[in-house]
């Protein structure tokens, strides 16, 4: 793995993830950030030129384009991560059968709407071909196959977890934090 991919993965859960999808979630991490980048880079370059009194038009699809990709994909990826549509305060209260029931059930509506998600999103996106966006005269459609994306990526990403936590559990001693090996915590007077 290389250095980006042991700043960018988590450890945290490593119980509930498969190896195999670390590239792929790594993959997904670097495109949010280049397209949340290209989205504030085509919002200043948006502002100014038309400050200037040269408007460029085609810069509102651009932002528009790469804010709902990074929106959609980066939904996934935090799925993945657990740090998006993350539920489980009361489940990660509990322990043993109680638990299981809790992760699974919450994993499970997760799930029913990542379906809904690529099979309302592909329906949307049929028909966004008879839509165009002004001024290229695109159609809308490329904007909603976001949408189906997405939500493919959330169900593998939580199939993954219910596969991996119905296997291995869903909690874990290291998901626990431990004492501070550093002393007492700052602002703790002796």
């Amino acid at each position: 793995m290389s250095v980006v991919g042991k700043l960018v993965l988590l450890r945290r859960q490593r119980h509930l993830k498969w190896r195999a999808l670390d590239s792929l979630e790594l993959v997904l991490m670097m495109l949010c950030g280049a397209m949340l980048c290209a989205f504030s880079l085509s919002v200043v370059a948006d502002i100014v030129t038309r400050t200037i009194g040269h408007p460029w038009l085609w810069l509102q699809e651009f932002t528009s384009t790469f804010f709902i990709y990074a929106i959609f994909i980066g939904a996934a990826t935090a799925t993945r991560r657990n740090d998006h549509l993350y539920l489980t305060a009361v489940a990660e209260s509990l322990h043993g059968r109680p638990r299981l029931v809790a992760e699974l059930l919450i994993r499970l509506i997760v799930l029913a709407v990542a379906a809904c998600m690529i099979y309302y999103g592909y329906l949307n996106y049929l028909r966004g071909f008879g839509s165009f966006r002004l001024p290229s005269n695109t159609p809308i459609a490329s904007l909603y196959a976001a949408i189906p994306i997405s939500g493919a990526l959330i169900a593998l990403f939580v199939i993954e977890q219910i596969v991996n936590g119905c296997r291995n559990g869903f909690d874990h001693p290291e998901d626990e934090p431990g004492p501070a090996a550093s002393g007492p915590e700052p602002g703790a007077h002796p």
